[in-house]
């Protein structure tokens, strides 16, 4: 009988179990290294900050919310169709406060979100 194929076979196999020996070995050998590094550059980054050093509160106290209306700025426009506006030439913000800030609100049998703003009753 010839054990020719079952000398390669084995020796794939075993090629395999060594080569995934030596590559766990390298990746725990990886991670063994890694953690003293850690602890060597945690230690070079400041400490937090101690108590008095944290942010308060301003005097006048939390800063609250605000709501307000806002429109639209115009776009200026160019001096001539060719030339195109830098983003420095359109300005900042692209909207600002309403000089009206009472809000719309529904009013009973107007015109409401759905259909065609009728009574509601068929």
């Amino acid at each position: 009988m010839n054990h020719g194929y079952w000398d390669i076979a084995l020796s794939n196999v075993a090629y395999g179990t060594i080569g995934a020996l030596v590559g766990g070995l390298v990746i725990a050998g990886g991670l063994i290294w890694a953690v003293p590094l850690g602890i060597r550059m945690r230690r070079g980054e400041p400490a937090p900050p101690k108590a008095h050093e944290q942010p308060s509160l301003p005097e006048s106290g939390p800063v609250r919310e605000t709501s307000e209306i806002r429109e639209p700025n115009e776009v200026p426009r160019a001096a001539n169709e060719g030339e195109r506006l830098t983003p420095h030439q359109l300005g900042g913000p692209g909207s600002k406060r309403s000089d009206r800030q009472d809000r719309p609100r529904w009013d009973s049998g107007s015109s409401g979100s759905f259909d065609s703003g009728g009574s509601g009753r068929a």
